[in-house]
């Protein structure tokens, strides 16, 4: 994917609830990041790997993303 590709979809979680939106993508050695500002305004990071965003649907504009308990707490 290309960053203006992913930036301005909607993250959800399984059941379709919101997660949030990302508004950017940071490049790191690893893994890529992607940055999610959430509802309330914060922000989150989330890294952009397959167990954790499984389905990216550009068409739909959403991602749904399945995180390990606490990450959005960080």
């Amino acid at each position: 994917f290309h960053d203006h590709q992913l930036v301005g979809l909607a993250a959800v979680d399984p059941a379709g609830e919101k997660i949030g939106e990302v508004v950017r993508i940071d490049h790191g050695p690893a893994h890529d990041m992607l940055i999610l500002r959430r509802p309330d305004g914060r922000t989150a990071l989330v890294p952009f790997v397959g167990a954790m965003v499984p389905e990216v649907d550009l068409a739909g504009g959403r991602m749904v993303m399945i995180l390990p308990e606490g990450l959005l707490d960080l």
